[in-house]
């Protein structure tokens, strides 16, 4: 007897997944940059983690998000060109780099060196522009520095620096959490900040460059703020009307649980935060919707992912890397599928080291998180059709909650490539093994048809990755039964299983 039915409606399309979906985000905080990214903060010790790139190249990261967050609204992108020993050390007001907690930036790590790192890993680059602390001039002179192939003095800098092409960065986002660190601005006062840094920096694509720009404006979880930036946005005098392609929200969950000190009822409500993202997509669409249209303009949440209390300032926003959240950074990849036709882009935070990261580093050694083997076993997913998929799945009721919330057990979403169907499924339930059907409309299966793997079978939810135990949290075969559209498996508690259908 199954504990959960999932599904599959083949026919009912909702849009293509955009490979985007599975992006990441690196700021220049704690040891993501230095230490995790960059070997030292000095020109004697200059040079790229190999460990780490190779790392970040196997996975394929479509879009990488930098240089913050908080720290983007304190940064002036030229004090990171040019020759390192002559690059000036800056304070930053917001993270602490390295172990010393020191609020200065070497800018030893700059423009030419992250769009470096992106050529090498084959990654599209997501700059974040100053809003908080600068002016559109700066923004729209660090666009023509990285993607004008003229005879101007910073298309000549960029050549002079070593980079004779330009390099064609599409992603602009024009401020980060205006709300908050990048300004504390009402939404109408941002607004109008936003259309001075499109005037400038939208322009640029209409006569200097060769490809468009995709310009990225700030949201909130807060969803009223969004609605009274867009009808600010639209009450402009001149000019279009929506000169935005995507507009943002950040989500972070468990800030109030420490994994390891956690039981079962608090895993629920942890895993109960991380679906709270399908609550806000749908807010900031409807708010999209009412003033505009998300045809138009996309949703991305350029910073998601656990948050836990051991996280702080003065620990560089490092944490475990455990299988709970793993599992709910897959619970939150199955969202994004089923809300491929509003979400354009999401970044998790953070690549390396910091919060929710993939990879981990110490002086010698850089290791897979758990999270980073979930990514990993997504990946067929991306470029592909997302198509319905309806859930029929115990839930349970949160233990000492006021809001009479309920966790489902099971979750699912599908995609449909050239030459095969891809089920991702989660089994959110970390006290019991469950029975689940995948059943496929109007199809007939064989054994031969179907492929399944699954990550975590052997760990608990607490489980911690090092970098002695990194390679045990590999996907492994799983065994499943095929009787005509309908697929069983046996997912023990808190695993993320995905089967393959040609």
């Amino acid at each position: 007897m199954t504990d959960a039915r999932i599904a599959v409606h083949t026919e009912a399309s909702i849009d293509r997944i955009a490979p985007e979906v599975h992006g990441h985000f690196a700021e220049h905080l704690g040891r993501c940059i230095y230490g995790g990214i960059w070997h030292g903060d000095s020109a004697a010790e200059s040079g790229f983690r190999e460990d780490t790139v190779s790392l970040l190249a196997d996975l394929e990261l479509p879009v990488l998000r930098w240089p913050g967050g908080c720290f983007a609204d304190d940064y002036h992108w030229e004090d990171g060109v040019g020759p390192r020993d002559e690059r000036p050390r800056r304070r930053n007001l917001f993270w602490a780099q390295g172990p010393e907690e020191t609020p200065e930036e070497s800018n030893a790590f700059g423009s030419d060196e992250f769009l470096e790192l992106c050529e090498r890993i084959g990654t599209e680059p997501y700059l974040a522009a100053n809003v908080g602390s600068s002016d559109p001039q700066e923004a729209a002179n660090w666009v023509e520095y990285c993607n004008y192939d003229g005879d101007t003095e910073l298309a000549d800098r960029r050549r002079n620096n070593g980079h004779e092409e330009p390099y064609g960065v599409t992603y602009w986002g024009l401020g980060n959490e205006n709300w908050g660190c990048g300004g504390r601005m009402t939404p109408e006062q941002y607004a109008r900040e936003y259309r001075r840094f499109a005037t400038y920096v939208g322009t640029m694509d209409n006569l200097m460059l060769d490809h468009e720009l995709e310009l990225i404006a700030c949201g909130f979880e807060g969803h009223e703020w969004n609605r009274r930036f867009l009808e600010e946005v639209n009450g402009a005098p001149w000019g279009a009307s929506f000169p935005l392609d995507h507009l943002t929200l950040h989500h972070y969950y468990g800030r109030t649980m420490t994994v390891a000190e956690a039981d079962e009822d608090q895993y629920d409500q942890f895993l109960v935060e991380a679906l709270e993202m399908e609550d806000h997509i749908e807010r900031i669409a409807a708010a999209i919707n009412a003033v505009a249209t998300t045809r138009d303009i996309g949703v991305i949440v350029d910073e998601w992912g656990s948050w836990h209390p051991e996280a702080t300032a003065d620990t560089g926003l490092e944490q475990p890397g455990t299988v709970l959240d793993a599992l709910s950074a897959a619970a939150v990849l199955d969202i994004f599928n089923d809300y491929s036709d509003v979400v354009t882009m999401s970044n998790i935070a953070q690549t390396v080291n910091v919060l929710q990261c993939l990879v981990e580093t110490d002086e010698d050694d850089a290791w897979a998180r758990p999270t980073y083997r979930v990514f990993d076993f997504y990946a067929p997913h991306k470029g592909n059709e997302a198509v319905r998929t309806s859930v029929s799945a115990p839930t349970r009721e949160l233990a000492d909650d006021g809001e009479d919330r309920e966790l489902p057990l099971v979750g699912a979403s599908a995609s449909i490539g050239d030459d095969e169907t891809y089920v991702t499924v989660t089994n959110l339930d970390c006290r019991a093994e469950r029975t689940v059907e995948i059943a496929l409309e109007a199809a007939t299966l064989s054994e031969g048809d179907v492929r399944a793997e699954i990550l975590f079978a052997d760990q608990e939810p607490d489980l911690e990755v090092t970098a002695d135990n990194a390679d045990e949290f590999t996907a492994a075969d799983l065994s499943v039964s095929v009787d005509g559209s309908s697929i069983v498996a046996e997912l023990p508690p808190s695993t993320v299983a995905a089967v393959s259908i040609e």
